[in-house]
C-alpha cells in the first residue's frame, strides 16, 4: 500500500502509489482526502494511552504517593512518540477500509 515498506526514511513515510498495484484502485479518492486521519490517528492513540494505563496499573499499580502516576505519563508519551509512524500509517489503512468497499465483483488488474 505504501511506496516503502519501512518507516525509513521518514520524510517518505506516506508516501503511495496513484493507484493500487494489484486491483488498480485509486488511492487518493479525492483532493485532500487523508485529511480526516488524523481523527483515526486521534482515536487509536487514545486506545493505545488506555491500554499503556491499564497495563501500568496492573503491573505495577498507580498511586499518588509514590509518583508513579508521572512515571506512567512520561512512558505513555514515549510510546506514542516511538510509535507515531506505525500510527500514522495504521490511520491511513483503517480511513481508507472504511471508504472503499471491497468484495466480489472486483476485478483484479491482471483480469482486464
Amino acid at each position: 500500500m505504501f511506496v516503502n515498506k519501512s518507516i525509513f526514511p521518514l520524510n517518505q513515510l506516506l508516501k503511495m502509489p496513484e493507484d493500487c498495484p494489484v486491483c488498480g484502485q485509486k488511492m487518493e479518492l479525492e483532493v485532500g482526502f487523508y485529511y480526516g486521519t488524523g481523527y483515526v490517528s486521534y482515536g487509536l492513540s487514545i486506545m493505545l494511552l488506555v491500554a499503556i494505563w491499564i497495563a501500568y496499573w496492573v503491573i505495577f499499580g498507580l498511586s499518588y504517593k509514590d509518583n508513579s502516576i508521572f512515571n506512567c505519563l512520561g512512558a505513555s508519551i514515549a510510546i506514542l512518540v516511538v510509535l507515531q509512524p506505525w500510527l500514522m500509517r495504521m490511520s491511513r489503512v483503517l480511513y481508507l477500509y472504511m471508504f472503499v468497499k471491497y468484495g466480489k465483483g472486483t476485478r483484479l488488474k491482471s483480469e482486464e
